[in-house]
């Protein structure tokens, strides 16, 4: 799979050479090969905090997000430690649309810069902006996701995301249309239970970076709830 050159954990050979600090659950696809499979709960561990608690199918808290607003402009992914492993910041175009650009690490007050972009000391590893066709309002097209802060046109995207992230059942396509990452609701055990969609499932394929596939989870929330 063609890795983005700034962020080379999208690539799962080098991704494996980095120690993780957490593990992660797995499951298999169709073809056998490892899934990683979590649970993500839309709800932060932080008292009066809004956020997410994610752990794997052993019951380990892998990433946490704590936000004290419902929508800020700048919403940062941390590991079960509390290190900062992504930054997503939201910047608005011409007062029209948002688009959500994405940092390795901590960015900090870089985010609410008018010209953050151009003094930021780093640079985003992608640009996310959410899908708006006013012909065709029913598309299934949820978000195009393109290479560094480019985002000019949706068909240089390499990836888009796909479904409803409001019915928690979204997929994510790489350039040649494969799957590298699912959202799914979460099926309960026993029966007449539900857990609605304030938990739900994220399955990340091979060769995709659970990272980022969470930072796109976070990004869907944003946009779409």
């Amino acid at each position: 799979m063609r890795v983005f050159p700034r962020f080379k954990y999208w690539s799962r050979t080098v991704h494996e050479e980095r120690e993780h600090e957490h593990d992660v659950g797995e499951e298999k696809n169709s073809v056998g090969s490892s899934c990683t499979s979590l649970t993500v709960w839309r709800k932060s561990l932080v008292m009066n905090c809004k956020g997410f608690t994610v752990i794997d199918s052993y019951g380990n808290l892998v990433y946490r997000v704590d936000n004290y607003v419902e929508h800020p402009n700048e919403v940062v992914l941390m590991d079960a430690s509390g290190k900062s492993i992504l930054t997503l910041c939201r910047r608005r175009k011409l007062g029209l649309l948002d688009n959500w650009f994405v940092y390795e690490g901590e960015v900090g007050k870089q985010c609410t810069r008018r010209s953050s972009l151009s003094k930021s000391s780093k640079s985003p590893v992608c640009c996310v902006r959410k899908h708006v066709n006013i012909l065709h309002g029913n598309s299934n097209v949820q978000t195009y996701v393109y290479r560094g802060a480019s985002h000019s046109n949706k068909r240089c995207a390499a990836f888009t995301i796909e479904g409803s992230y409001a019915h928690r059942s979204c997929k994510v396509l790489d350039e040649c249309r494969r799957v590298v990452a699912e959202i799914k609701m979460k099926e309960p055990n026993a029966k007449n239970v539900s857990f609605g969609i304030e938990i739900f499932h994220l399955v990340v394929h091979p060769d995709f970076d659970p990272d980022f596939a969470m930072a796109l989870v976070l990004l869907l929330d944003q946009m779409f709830h």
